[in-house]
């Protein structure tokens, strides 16, 4: 009762009694229509199909499948990372470990009922319809994520120390590139066949030695309050120039290898059109748009509107014939970083792209790499000779240039341990190559091992070359 006399609406009984009354005369009008049509006639069902409540044959549930591996690769990527940060080592090392683990190399052997809740058998999907779809996600992660790569790369960080960021950079692409070119040699003859044209086996292979993981970079020397020392500024120079020019390159890579050598001409000439495109004209104008949305706050279109670009650029760089990644990154290389809409959107997008979608880059990757492939001692020799010569090439050229342009011995090792960190980049390049066909699962293998070694090796060489700044607070 309130207080003024009257009862509230549904105090006492009327409301409980009111829902039940509801509730039946629901359940028996279904009843009356449920009666009325087991009387109904429909057409034969069509040939193939299964009785109502029974699995159709060869068919399985793509979306239980896909989100189990999502599951499984976020909650061990997850402790992995923690426990690599514990012992100084970047969180992507156990995010790609995590790939590692519950994929054929090592769950698969252990246990491979257990990795057939994750990814059924081929037998179970015969269309490979659970790869493809886990495939579809992972590359949405890693074009979503190369965007943000170019969205917060600085430009005019490669302008401090110019002539040391160029030379370094250079030499740090030139010398692994040549060096894994002549690997290639050896390398043909027993990891490739006819089917495969020595220049696109070459072209790839040095491309994967030649690549820097910016991102992992800059997070390794941010953890170690780095970034802003002399040799910070250089090593994330180098590495950001490492990015545009091991892109480009490898966007030459996949002209030549997806196109006839008629065609390669015009793969090339498309890439470079779109890249002319992109700085001359694409540049100015989002640019000038950048600024003026810095005025206010966001309008609603600005989200919807920046997703649409970057799918529309990585569609163009597809149809080209250059990988779709390229046209993420160059996109957001374009776009101002230092402005408030470049911020904004890079904050938004961070956390669904790294902690979502892009482990299921990781997991596809695990589920590719097959270190079972590696089966006899030549297998395994050949193998650190990747890595040998990744290492050599990368630190080598580094070292060498920063020396000519008057860094010293320590400091030019430093950064030459720096530019050695292949992560994330190191793989994207080598799915790409896998997935044309230029290199063979078995030396996918080898070069995945390679860019998990580098990059392990990266931290603590650092911590011996070049300690922590003095004062910085532990911890």
């Amino acid at each position: 009762m309130s207080s003024n006399g009257v009862a509230p609406a549904g105090s006492g009984w009327a409301g409980p009694v009111a829902y039940l009354a509801l509730l039946a005369a629901g359940v028996g009008l279904f009843f009356l229509i449920r009666t009325a049509g087991e009387g109904l006639t429909a057409p034969p069902a069509p040939d193939g199909a299964a009785p109502v409540g029974r699995a159709v044959p060869g068919k399985v549930d793509v979306v239980l499948h896909v989100t189990a591996t999502l599951a499984a690769v976020i909650a061990l990527g997850f402790a992995l990372g923690r426990a690599f940060r514990y012992v100084g080592q970047p969180p992507v090392i156990g995010e790609v470990v995590a790939g590692l683990l519950l994929g054929p190399s090592v769950l698969g052997a252990v246990y491979p009922p257990a990795m057939h809740v994750l990814i059924p058998p081929a037998s179970a999907d015969p269309g490979g319809r659970v790869p493809a779809a886990l495939q579809a996600v992972a590359q949405l992660g890693v074009i979503l994520y190369m965007f943000l790569v170019g969205l917060e790369l600085n430009a005019a960080q490669l302008g401090e120390r110019a002539g040391a960021t160029v030379a370094v950079s250079h030499a740090s692409i030139v010398v692994p590139f040549v060096l894994g070119a002549g690997l290639a040699l050896g390398l043909y003859p027993g990891y490739s066949h006819a089917g495969v044209p020595f220049t696109s086996f070459a072209l790839f292979l040095g491309a994967a030695m030649a690549v820097t993981a910016f991102p992992v970079l800059a997070r390794i020397l941010a953890d170690r309050g780095l970034d802003k020392t002399p040799l910070g500024v250089v090593a994330l120079g180098c590495a950001a120039a490492d990015d545009v020019t091991a892109w480009c390159l490898l966007a030459f890579v996949v002209g030549v290898a997806r196109a006839e050598v008629g065609q390669a001409a015009a793969v090339v000439a498309g890439a470079a059109a779109f890249v002319a495109f992109m700085f001359l004209l694409a540049r100015p104008a989002l640019a000038r748009a950048a600024r003026r949305l810095d005025a206010g706050p966001l309008p609603p279109a600005a989200v919807p509107a920046a997703f649409l670009l970057v799918l529309l650029s990585a569609l163009a760089t597809e149809a080209i014939g250059v990988h779709a990644v390229f046209g993420a990154f160059l996109l957001g290389a374009v776009v101002p970083h230092d402005t408030r809409v470049a911020r904004d959107f890079a904050a938004r997008l961070r956390d669904p792209v790294t902690v979502l979608l892009l482990p299921a880059f990781f997991a596809y990757t695990g589920l590719r790499t097959e270190i079972g492939l590696l089966t006899s001692p030549a297998d395994w020799l050949w193998c650190g000779a990747v890595i040998l010569v990744a290492t050599v090439g990368k630190v080598g050229g580094t070292v060498a240039a920063a020396r000519l342009t008057g860094s010293g011995w320590r400091e030019a090792a430093a950064l030459g341990a720096l530019m050695n960190t292949r992560g994330l980049m190191g793989l994207i390049v080598l799915n790409v190559g896998l997935d044309l066909g230029v290199i063979s699962p078995t030396l996918f293998a080898m070069m995945v091992l390679m860019a998990l070694a580098t990059t392990v090796a990266t931290a603590p060489l650092l911590r011996w070359l070049a300690p922590e700044p003095a004062g910085r607070p532990a911890g």
